[in-house]
């Protein structure tokens, strides 16, 4: 089986008054593909950091990162912009939708920023909200959905254009029981469907056993953990 991620010996700093704040100090990672892997530890400890330089919106100071036997730490600013939009999805703990926009045109937006507008993108859209069981609620603006639908929206358009790469940051953190369990649920099942690896975010034991498997971050470095 092929790896989605592969990170190499990654080593990251932020500079502080009272000194260098070593977050990630040689730290591995192997993500397959059609894995979904749960990343756990305290606040603090580097996890949006990590999830951060994986999706490519930060950068290590030291240490490679590849996607798909691509070395993304080598390409230029304007083609991991492509690799983002193309190959991955993204997911936070607030749902980040466009209060403007109904939750099909929210769902549309990665396909639009591709370029693809039309009825075939309008019929992928409702496929993924159907599968996240909002398609009848496709014409509702954020502001007319629950916490918890919002939030499948939100899932809906990390997934339409079929990314190979899903990174959530505390997707449940702002949900209350009964709806965190169902937009875990609508997660992993969009994932299996459709063969896309994850990485997720999280305090939640509840949502880390519901993955393949679970690393923490210990003193910088990435470790298998127990459940």
């Amino acid at each position: 089986m092929s790896n989605a991620v592969t990170c190499r010996a990654l080593d990251k700093s932020y500079a502080h008054p009272a000194g260098a704040v070593r977050i990630l100090s040689g730290a591995d990672l192997t993500i397959k593909a059609g894995e979904l892997v749960a990343l756990i530890g305290p606040s603090g400890s580097g996890k949006s950091t990590l999830l951060h330089m994986v999706g490519l919106l930060d950068a290590p100071d030291a240490g490679v990162i590849t996607h798909f036997d691509v070395d993304a730490t080598a390409l230029s600013d304007d083609a991991r912009t492509r690799m983002r939009g193309e190959m991955m999805g993204f997911v936070y703990q607030a749902h980040h939708l466009l209060p403007e926009l109904s939750a099909l045109e929210n769902a549309c937006m990665p396909l639009w920023l591709q370029g693809k507008r039309g009825a075939a993108t309008e019929a992928a859209a409702l496929d993924v909200l159907a599968h996240v069981g909002l398609k009848e609620r496709a014409q509702h603006k954020p502001t007319e959905l629950s916490g918890g639908e919002a939030q499948r929206v939100a899932i809906a358009r990390a997934l339409v254009h079929q990314p190979k790469l899903l990174l959530a940051d505390e997707p449940t953190g702002n949900l209350d029981p009964a709806n965190a369990k169902a937009v875990l649920s609508y997660l992993v099942d969009a994932c299996r469907k459709q063969g896309a690896s994850a990485l997720v975010v999280t305090h939640s034991m509840d949502v880390a056993r519901a993955l393949d498997r679970a690393v923490r971050i210990e003193n910088g470095k990435i470790v298998q953990a127990a459940l």
